[in-house]
């Protein structure tokens, strides 16, 4: 007998997985694919990055259930500090007090696991790991996919959420807008003499940013920092073959003693940087999620937020055109998921690429014009709140899930 499903997921990483146990909470069924296998994907080592959770995130995770999980392991944003190359001028977000933090700070590892162990006590979730497609079918009345071993999963909605290199979108014809950035990320990250009190800082300097995360406390008591180091893509080779203790000595005079003494707490592991986004997210019984539908510049955090405002939108949109009758993969349903997601993260990924460039002119006079506006910032109540509102999330049209 066939296991027909609502839904066939294809990439069970962090926002296919959280989509995954988003729809079971509606009583929405799903096959999940994904290449590799629980143990490959949450080996320590495998993906040292972490990742910045916002208010409306933390707000999905907690209404599907991983707040127990997730909340032990969590480190609070309290205030982002916003530098250009440690100069005067700089902008600090801080809340007010009664407003909550600006985000937590997980290791991805850590979302990983809670995921995994959600997923396997859901029986609406049927999970197929260490397999990949070999075919994809879509028609009139449902979608098929034939795996590595023979295996051909139904559903009535297929969801490509594979990453950049999506092959489920670029075999669907969605083109997307790209562009290289010629830049490339160094993920790592150190244990500091200092607290960093849950202050998240973000130095702009011409070659790119360099990016300090907050994390929990190592066991020993030692403080500790994630670290996301843009340069240029030419310096690579020389910046990536650095010894670690000449790797160290180059962030430390960037960071100008702000944690006092630092040491690498983690492997360095980098990854080349570009933008790109698919002007359409939908087609014939198919919707794209998370990087398989736009992928952008970290210089800001929002990719895997944005990923998630994805799972938000979309379960609602399913979830509402299911109480009506629709079948899953309706057109009508999937037309409204491509409305209310086109303008947000279009915005998003426009307002990140224009600080990208913005931070990226050299010279002293663009230094000076960009701290002369990070300083009407500083002093503007409105502006400050808009941004943290950014920051949060919580801005704009969310579906049910992303609130509180």
């Amino acid at each position: 007998m066939t296991d027909k499903r609502d839904l066939v997921i294809l990439g069970g990483g962090l926002v296919g997985m959280t989509l995954a146990l988003a729809a079971a909470r509606q009583g929405i069924t799903s096959h999940v694919v994904d290449k590799a296998t629980p143990e490959q994907l949450t080996a320590e080592g495998v993906d040292g990055r972490a990742s910045a959770i916002s208010t409306a995130s933390w707000n999905l995770f907690c209404n599907i259930g991983l707040k127990d999980r997730l909340d032990p392991l969590g480190c609070a944003i309290e205030s982002i500090a916003v530098t250009d190359g440690m100069k005067p001028g700089r902008i600090d977000f801080t809340p007010k007090p009664d407003e909550g933090t600006l985000g937590r700070m997980f290791a991805n590892r850590d979302i990983r696991i809670a995921l995994f162990e959600a997923a396997r006590a859901e029986p609406a979730i049927a999970w197929h790991s260490g397999l990949e497609p070999t075919a994809r079918q879509r028609g009139e009345h449902g979608v098929a996919v034939t795996l590595g071993d023979g295996q051909v999963l139904e559903g009535s909605l297929l969801i490509g959420a594979e990453g950049r290199q999506s092959p489920t979108r670029i075999e669907a014809g969605l083109n997307s807008a790209k562009w290289d950035y010629s830049h490339r990320a160094m993920v790592t990250a150190i244990s500091h003499e200092k607290p960093h009190q849950g202050v998240a800082w973000e130095i702009f300097f011409p070659a790119g940013p360099l990016a300090l995360l907050p994390l929990r406390d190592l066991p020993d008591g030692r403080h500790r920092s994630a670290v996301v180091w843009t340069f240029d893509e030419k310096d690579a080779k020389g910046i990536i073959a650095l010894p670690d203790s000449v790797f160290v000595g180059e962030m430390a005079a960037r960071m100008q003693g702000i944690f006092g003494e630092i040491a690498l707490a983690a492997p360095r592991m980098s990854y080349p940087l570009n933008f790109h986004h698919a002007g359409r997210i939908v087609e014939r019984r198919l919707a794209l999620v998370g990087d398989a539908a736009h992928g952008m510049h970290p210089i800001a955090g929002q990719g895997l937020n944005l990923g998630l405002r994805d799972v938000g939108v979309l379960v609602e949109c399913l979830a509402a055109g299911m109480r009506l009758g629709l079948d899953p993969g309706d057109a009508q349903v999937l037309a409204r998921y491509e409305r209310w997601r086109s303008l947000d993260s279009l915005a998003v990924m426009a307002t990140t690429d224009a600080i990208v460039r913005l931070f990226g002119l050299p010279g002293k006079l663009s230094s000076a014009a960009r701290r002369l506006g990070m300083a009407a910032v500083q002093r503007s109540g409105w502006l400050k709140k808009f941004f943290m509102d950014e920051a949060r999330g919580m801005s704009g049209d969310l579906p049910e899930l992303l609130r509180a």
